[in-house]
Parts: C-alpha cells; sequence; structure tokens
C-alpha cells in the first residue's frame, strides 16, 4: 500500500508532464521523425481510401440502382471499378506507411537503447550499485520496448484513427447534419472522460514498470547466486522472494489491465448506443424524405468507420501509457548525473613511468561517515606499494580513488602529476588498470577473454604473454588450449584460475600502473604459486599499487600503506613497520599466529 501511494504521489507530479515527456524521447531518437511528412502524406491517402466504399454504395444506390430512368448498370460498373482501383492505391500507401514507420522507429529505437546503455556505463559504481541490476538492464530492454510497441501501433493507429475519425465526421455531416449530431452526442461525454482515464492508467503502468524491474532483478539475482542459495539451502525463501516479486508484478499488471477493461467495454457500450440511435433516427428522417436509402446505408459504414478509431483509441491510450511509463524511466537513467564525468579535452598522459600523490584526500559515502580521511601520500613510480588494514579501513575506497571509479569529497588525487578529474578517459583506462579480486569473465573462449585488453593480439601474442608470466603449462593444460570455451561469468574455470586470466589480460594491456585487489587470497598452494609468478611478472617495472588480504604480499612489497579507520596511520617497508611495534606490527603478529 505504502508503495502504490508513492507511485500515486509521483504521478500526480507528472500528469501535465506526459507531452514533454515524449517530446524529450523523441528528441533522444530523431531518426524516428526523420521523413515523417511523407509517412503522414500516405497515412492521409490510406485513410481518405476508406470512405470510397461507403461514398461508392451510396452513388450505386441512389444513382446506379435507383436512377430516374430505371437501374444504370454502366454507371454501377463504374463505381466497382473506381472502388477497386482506390482500395488497391489505399494497400499500397498502407503498407508503405507500415514499413517506413516501423523502420524509423527501429532505428531511433536502437540509438536510445545505445544512449541509455552507454550512460549506465558512465555512471559510478555508487551510482549504479543504488539500483538492482535487473532493474538498469529491464531500462535498456523491456521498457525500450514498450516504446516500441507505441511508435510501430499506436503511434501509427493514433495517426489514422484522428484523421478517420475527422475524415468520417466531413462526409457523415455532408449526408446528414442531424445524425451527425447525434453520433457525436452520444461520444462525447466517453471523449471528456478520457482524460480521468489517462490519468488512471499513467499511474497503473509506472507502477507496473517498476515491478517489472523489481521481478527481473529478484529473478537475475537468483539465477547468478544460484550456487550460493544451494549451498545455505536457501531456496524455499530466495523462492518466497522470486514469488512476491512475480505476484506483485501480476496485481499491477491485472489493476492497468481492469482499468483498458473498463474503457474498452465503454466504447463498446457507446458505439452500440449510437448504432441503434442512427437506425432509429435515420428511419425516422428516411419517412419524412429528409436523406435518402443509399445516404442513410453510406452513414451506417461511415459510423462504423467512426466507431472504429474510438475502440481502438482506448488500446491506444493503453499502449501510450505503457509507453509514457517506459520512456520516463529511461529518461530517468538519462538525467542521472554522471558524477564520474569524461573531462572535456581531457589531458592525456605522456608516456613513460606514472608517479601518484594523493594531497588530503577524503570521502565519504552517501548518508554515511567519513571512510578515508585527509589522506596524503605520494607513491614514486615503478614502486611496488601494498595497502593494509582490517576491513572497512578505507583500503577500497583508495583504490577506487586511485583508478577514478569514483572521486574524492575532498583533496586531490594526482597522477603524473596531473589532477586525475582532467585526465581523459581513454588515455586512463589505458595506462592505469585495475585487476578485481574476482576477474569476470566473458561467456567466449579464453583467446577472447585475454583479447579484451590487446583486440589486435594474435594467438603467438597471447601464447608470449603466457609464457612470459610462467601460465604456458596451465594454459596447456586445458581441454582445448586457447580455445576452451571459459562459460558464463567464466564459472568452467575456478577462481584461481579466473584470476590468472585477469592477470594475463592485464599484462597484455601493458599498463604504467597497476591497481590490484589481493589475487592470491582463497585459492588452492599450486594456483598460488602459479599467481605469486604471474603477479611477480605482471608488477615488474610498473607502479603497483596491491591491496593486501594476506600480509605475506606485503613483505615483498617495496613499501606498505597501513589504514586504520580511515586513517593512513604508517607507512614504510615491512621490516621497519615490524620492528616500529605499531598498528601493522600487531596485525602481522596475529596473521604470523593464525597461518602457524
Amino acid at each position: 500500500m505504502a508503495d502504490a501511494t508513492a507511485v500515486s504521489s509521483r504521478v500526480g507530479i507528472q500528469q501535465d508532464n506526459a507531452l514533454r515527456t515524449v517530446r524529450r524521447g523523441l528528441a533522444l531518437s530523431p531518426e524516428i521523425t526523420q521523413g515523417l511528412g511523407w509517412t503522414l502524406t500516405l497515412a492521409i491517402v490510406a485513410t481518405a481510401g476508406r470512405v470510397i466504399v461507403p461514398i461508392t454504395v451510396q452513388q450505386t444506390i441512389d444513382r446506379g440502382l435507383n436512377a430516374p430512368g430505371g437501374a444504370d448498370i454502366g454507371f454501377v460498373r463504374s463505381m466497382l471499378v473506381a472502388a477497386v482501383i482506390a482500395i488497391a492505391v489505399t494497400v499500397v500507401a498502407a503498407y508503405q506507411m507500415n514499413y517506413r514507420l516501423f523502420r524509423a522507429s527501429e532505428t531511433g529505437l536502437a540509438t536510445l537503447r545505445s544512449k541509455a546503455f552507454r550512460h549506465v556505463h558512465d555512471l559510478s559504481v555508487l551510482t549504479q550499485n543504488t539500483e538492482s541490476r535487473g532493474s538498469l538492464v529491464a531500462r535498456v530492454t523491456t521498457d525500450v520496448d514498450t516504446i516500441s510497441r507505441f511508435v510501430q501501433w499506436g503511434g501509427l493507429m493514433m495517426v489514422i484513427s484522428i484523421g478517420q475519425l475527422l475524415l468520417a465526421t466531413v462526409i457523415m455531416a455532408v449526408y446528414s447534419w442531424q445524425l451527425t449530431l447525434l453520433v457525436w452526442a452520444c461520444f462525447l461525454p466517453l471523449f471528456l472522460a478520457l482524460r480521468f482515464f489517462q490519468k488512471l492508467l499513467s499511474g497503473a503502468y509506472l507502477a507496473v514498470r517498476e515491478r517489472l524491474g523489481a521481478m527481473l532483478g529478484a529473478i537475475s539475482e537468483a539465477v547468478v547466486g544460484a550456487q550460493a542459495v544451494r549451498a545455505y539451502s536457501i531456496e524455499g525463501r530466495t523462492q518466497r522472494r522470486i514469488d512476491d516479486a512475480i505476484e506483485a508484478h501480476r496485481m499491477s499488471a491485472t489493476r492497468a489491465q481492469k482499468l483498458v477493461a473498463f474503457t474498452f467495454s465503454s466504447g463498446e457500450i457507446v458505439a452500440g448506443i449510437a448504432n441503434a440511435a442512427v437506425v432509429v433516427v435515420g428511419v425516422l428522417l428516411g419517412i419524412a424524405g429528409d436523406i435518402t436509402l443509399g445516404r442513410l446505408v453510406a452513414f451506417l459504414f461511415l459510423v462504423t468507420l467512426f466507431i472504429a478509431p474510438v475502440q481502438v483509441g482506448t488500446e491506444v491510450l493503453n499502449e501510450a501509457q505503457n509507453a509514457i511509463a517506459g520512456w520516463r524511466r529511461v529518461l530517468g537513467v538519462l538525467d542521472t548525473p554522471a558524477d564520474v564525468a569524461d573531462p572535456p579535452d581531457g589531458v592525456v598522459l605522456a608516456p613513460g613511468p606514472i608517479g601518484i600523490r594523493f594531497d588530503r584526500v577524503s570521502y565519504a559515502y552517501p548518508d554515511g561517515p567519513t571512510v578515508l580521511k585527509d589522506v596524503s601520500v605520494e607513491i614514486a613510480p615503478k614502486s611496488r606499494v601494498a595497502v593494509v588494514g582490517e576491513t572497512g579501513s578505507g583500503k577500497t575506497t583508495f583504490a577506487k580513488l586511485l583508478t577514478r571509479l569514483m572521486d574524492p569529497a575532498g583533496g586531490t588525487v594526482l597522477l603524473g602529476g596531473h589532477d586525475l578529474r582532467t585526465i581523459g578517459f581513454e588515455s586512463l583506462r589505458e595506462r592505469v588498470i585495475m585487476v578485481p579480486q574476482e576477474g569476470f569473465l566473458f561467456d567466449d573462449t579464453l583467446a577472447a577473454n585475454l583479447r579484451f585488453a590487446s583486440p589486435g593480439a594474435d594467438d603467438a601474442t597471447l601464447r608470449g604473454a603466457l609464457r612470459e608470466l610462467g601460465l604456458a603449462g596451465w594454459a596447456d593444460s586445458l581441454a582445448n588450449g586457447l580455445e576452451t570455451q571459459v562459460g558464463q561469468r567464466g564459472e568452467s574455470l575456478s577462481a584461481g584460475e579466473r584470476q590468472l586470466v585477469a592477470l594475463v589480460r592485464a599484462y597484455l594491456a601493458d599498463p604504467d600502473v597497476l591497481v590490484l585487489d589481493e589475487a592470491t587470497s582463497a585459492v588452492d598452494p599450486a594456483t598460488e604459486v602459479r599467481l605469486a609468478r604471474a603477479l611477480a611478472g605482471v608488477t615488474r617495472g610498473r607502479t603497483s599499487v596491491t591491496i593486501a588480504h594476506r600480509l605475506s604480499t606485503a613483505e615483498a612489497a617495496d613499501e606498505v600503506l597501513v589504514f586504520d579507520n580511515g586513517v593512513l596511520a604508517e607507512r614504510g617497508p615491512h621490516r621497519e613497520l615490524v620492528r616500529r611495534g605499531g598498528v601493522y606490527a600487531g596485525m602481522h603478529a596475529a596473521w604470523v599466529s593464525s597461518s602457524g
């Protein structure tokens, strides 16, 4: 109930912005409106062709079959030929209109998908983590699909329906202004009520889109975390969570469809009343001599043409509200500021060794305490630095700021003497590489995953890199060598093997600064030996910063940075820090004791 109230309040604010939302959406996909003039011309031709049959029927009855001198078969034949030609032209125009509209809409919406996807990638890791992955994926996929259906079907039918409604009204008025007023008197209350229905549908479909994102998020999380679900025997709890999300989506979709069914049924009832009224009043007018038989029959055809757009209009209203809700969600992504943005005319780092300097850097997560406090430190080019500290001490935040996954709240991070915020992303990502603790692999071959770091590398180059890092034997031991399929997220390999791939990838990228989240944690001894050998090769001749979970890494580093409660508490070589007897010495003693 609270969620529904929140959605309703948001809808109240957004109601008057529906047209603005559509305009913004079309501006982001300009291909949709390209060549629209010619498409509308074809729509007018296709619409005008629909009134040919009623006119032909009226002319055939009044001037052909009921001609003063008897039935004029020649005139009837001429009317039939004219009708066939007009219908053929209508069919061709309708085909061309549909083709052009579908082509333009798919091109435009492909542009919208690409913009939304690129913007999601431009958002900081912190911003991405505030929303479920399933919901973000839904905004780029299913939400855009709802827009596609409206543009291709709803938008098309709206253009045709409005034209058909106006054209039918004009010709009906020519045949009988009295019956035309009668038809409008029947439908006018429904037209006035559509504004109210539109508000209800807008709220209902905004809820549907939100529930769909939540459902996809719950399902994708359960699929990705299937091993954890089985390991902790929480299948029942997970299933209930998914069932709740599915039920919430079903209820919101059912509520929206109830509103659609009500509006459609209202149109059906009014249509029945209008038809009955036209028959009764039309017969009375015919008896009075105010309308001919041909005109009355033609008028009934025209009433059908008038009613069809009204009935279709309820479906168009349904699709329109769904599409506007989808557009709002996509625009919501695009309107989210990229707080870590690629600077215009960004600095290009000069080739060669790079030094790092933190100048009074602080950071606090939104609505949270400060996790990094006034950190100042300089790291010399080509030095190997280990960053240690208890969980929550700030060491991971330090690494994220260094790689500009986030920007500091205060102070400056400098790379090669340049403020990190002024360095172009392309140059930064070429020169600084971060290897996370769990290397992500794509569902492809080992070779393809290695080539993400160096797209032009051939097999010989890949084998050379493996050989340099002492991993050629390991790669050859795999089922198909470089062509081994690693599976989704690399699940065909062990955690340690995935980390080996991540290290080779970093080596192929040939960065000047390498940031590593401890690669040797939670692996078997044999893999740890391989990782240690590979790490030595990858870090040689480069500035390296390693978040060390095992203090054996710190022992081999040139310098150790010790973080404690967000503060850089100590720094120096391993032996000196142990001799001082401070924070690091206590951590090291505890580690030695647990290892023994």
